[in-house]
This record gives C-alpha cells, structure tokens and sequence, in this order.
C-alpha cells in the first residue's frame, strides 16, 4: 500500500494538471465543457476512491498469487509474450467487469458513480467507486493464471491499464481514423456516456476496441444522435458518497417492501434497472424518458460558493498528498482517522455544495473536531516535523470551515443571484 501512495504523489498532480489544460483549452478555445460545482463533485469523488484504495479498504474473495499457483498449467518464458498476453487478459478481464456492471442490478452500483456525471469530460473520468468493497476482480484473470502470468507482472501493468482509459474522456477529440478499430476513442466512449436509447450499454472496451465488435456490444458514435450524458435515474447531488449508495439503497428498499420472497432474492441479480413489479408501481421512481429535453442537476451558487467549493478541493487534495507523503510514519490507526477526516470533509463541503440544511452542522463538527485534535496532540498528525507552523494552518483552516459553513448556510442563504433567491 505504501508503493500505492508514493505512485499516487506523482498520478494525482499529472491527472488534475491534465482537467485544468482542458478547462483552459474549452474556455479560451473550445466551447466549456465543465461546470464549477459538477467539476469539483468529479474531483471529490476521485479522492475518496483513492483513500479507499489507499487504505485497502474491502473484503478480497480471492487473490490472483492464489489462483496462479493453483491453476497454472505452462509458464510462458519469452518476456515481450508474458507482458503482451498479461497486457491482453487484463483488458479482456477489464471487459466483462465492466459488461458485469452494466447489465446485473447488483454490480451496476460499483459503477454508477462513475456515469452520474451529465457533463462529459477529463474529470468525470476520475469519478471512481468506493462502494466496490467486494474484490472479485481477480477470478476474470484465470485465463492469465492458467498461462502463468506472474503476479507482478499484473501487479505492475494494472494500473498502467487503468489510467490509460482517463484520456479518451473528453469532448474535444473527434473521431480517429483507423485507430477506431483498435483502440477505444473518445468518440466511442462518448457513445458509452450517452443515455440515448441508440447507445445504452454500448463500448464496454477499456483500451482495445475489438472486444466489442467480436461480442456484439460495439456502437458508432452516428452524427445524427448526439450524446446526452448522466444516468436515466438521476443523481440530483454533488455528493459523491450519497451518489455511491443510491443505487444499493434503492435495491434494498424494494427488497424490502416486496411481497415476493422470489422477488426478494433475485432483485440483486436480474438486469441493471429491474423492479419487482408491485413495488415499481407502488413506489415509482423517475426515470428520463426524453433525452434531450431532461433538466440538468444544478444547485444556485454565486461565485463566493463556487469559490468556496473549489477552495475546500484544493484543501483536500493538499492533506491527502500529505497523507501519502507520510504515509508510513503516520501509521495504520492515524491513517484510518486521517482517512475519516477526508471522507467527512468531503462529505461536508458537497453537502454544502447541494444547499442541504444540514451541511452547516458536518463543517461545524469537523472544524471543532480538527481544532479539539490539535489542541490535544500540538500537531496534525506529524505535520510539524515538515513546516513548524503547520498546525497554526490547520487550525485556521478548520476555523474558515466552521465560518465557512454558517456563512453559506444561512447568511448567504437570502443572497439574490441572476435574480433568484437562493
């Protein structure tokens, strides 16, 4: 986990230098494809996916050095063919999970968050689960352990494969010739975005576009069908931790109320979307049934807000740089707490980002919490070993949250903009 945090010091500042040029790009150049609050929401959502991963929070079914010992049947020895053929079954293994997610109502919850976005572009690529707590992934990779694969040699081009797929997400980028028929583009993955009836469930390539076109799943992106993106049950928040759940919750609750013991089981394990019928009519939920004509989340912010939001982003993203900096030194049990705080505050400041009564009392409870815990250890979990005034700007840090909080909540509340109260 410690290699994970020192790659990750390196990965977040060239992913997000990444989102600033194509927001640069769109505003001087290109039509704007990022909103402030849904830009800031995608960003979150990526932190929490990386604390969560970072931490190594999850029950593991079965490890991939398991299965290779046991299952291996040759052990190929040409170096360029283990990383070519380990290169391949991750891709392959990457289609069907991702196939998985989009078709079982169960599994669609660990990758809804990452399609809730109604903005397409470079930082609705980092919207990443951290509801997927049941790692499963390596049983996909059997046809790897039958070939004898070293575990390192998945170890280190998984995430190699996994940032790969954050470039193609972007607006900007047309259509690319030839390449269109082996890599996955951004035309074909806007085309996998889009909520239009043509191109549901279509494009489940990660890297190599012909999986696609040998399983049936491959759509163009058609000029006469332009993509419309989010989710046919929409968010409706900038949180991404309420994002995470809503689908399970959903699930649960039909469960539930279901009168069928029948129904009760197989919920989890029928089509993305299914609903028992007496629950679909007794508790319906809205689905967009226009695409084009469906209005977009947006929440009244003035430019304090959106300020405040981007401001609270920032600040979150330098503690967890931090974190993974000192990684080893902080300890398991710090780090577990260390990763609470990033979680609350993340929660607090998109809470506060949807005008939710009650975000005002999260920032309130975390700016005293993280005040209490300096005043009780004299450092942020050893940060005075780097600055010597680090704690003095934590303290005023967590001071502009609990003012920060009380002054959007309710003094800013009766603010008028563009001649709408908020």
């Amino acid at each position: 986990m410690e290699t994970y945090a020192t790659a990750l010091l390196y990965a977040i500042p060239f992913f997000v230098g990444l989102v600033v040029v194509e927001i640069l790009y769109g505003h001087f150049i290109k039509r704007q494809m990022h909103n402030v609050m849904d830009t800031v929401s995608s960003l979150s959502s990526g932190l929490t996916n990386i604390v969560k991963d970072s931490l190594g929070l999850g029950v593991i079914i079965v490890t991939y050095p398991f299965l290779l010992e046991h299952l291996a049947l040759v052990e190929i020895k040409e170096t360029w063919l283990v990383w070519t053929v380990a290169f391949l079954a991750l891709d392959f293994a990457g289609y069907w999970n991702h196939r998985l997610s989009h078709r079982i109502n169960f599994f669609w919850n660990q990758h809804v968050i990452h399609h809730s976005s109604e903005e397409f572009n470079l930082a609705c690529a980092l919207r990443q689960s951290i509801s997927n707590l049941l790692g499963y992934f390596p049983l996909l990779l059997i046809p790897a352990a039958l070939l004898g694969v070293p575990h390192k040699v998945i170890a280190i081009l998984a995430p190699i494969h996994l940032f790969a797929q954050f470039w193609y997400h972007t607006q900007h980028i047309g259509k690319m010739g030839w390449l269109e028929y082996i890599i996955i583009t951004p035309s074909q993955h806007r085309v996998h975005h889009a909520i239009n009836p043509e191109y549901i469930d279509k494009n489940l390539g990660q890297i190599f576009s012909f999986w696609d076109r040998m399983f049936g799943t491959f759509q163009e992106e058609l000029d006469d069908v332009p993509p419309q993106y989010g989710v046919l049950k929409p968010a409706n928040t900038w949180n991404p931790i309420h994002i995470n759940f809503q689908h399970i919750w959903r699930l649960i609750q039909d469960a539930w109320r279901t009168n069928s013991y029948r129904d009760k089981f197989r919920i989890w394990f029928m089509p993305t979307g299914w609903r028992p019928n007496d629950v679909k009519e007794k508790y319906p939920v809205a689905i967009i049934q226009d695409v084009y004509n469906f209005k977009k989340y947006r929440t009244e912010a003035s430019l304090a807000l959106k300020g405040y939001a981007i401001f609270q982003l920032l600040a979150t993203t330098t503690l967890m740089m931090f974190m993974f900096y000192n990684y080893s030194n902080i300890g398991f049990n710090g780090l577990l707490w260390f990763g609470a705080y990033v979680f609350v505050g993340i929660y607090g400041y998109t809470t506060l980002m949807d005008r939710t009564s009650y975000a005002v009392w999260i920032e309130v409870f975390r700016g005293i919490a993280g005040l209490v815990l300096i005043l009780l250890t004299g450092d942020w979990f050893g940060l005075n070993a780097y600055l010597g005034f680090g704690s003095y700007i934590m303290a005023l840090y967590f001071t502009v949250t609990i003012f920060g909080g009380i002054y959007f909540s309710f003094q800013e509340k009766d603010v008028a903009i563009d001649g709408v109260k908020l």
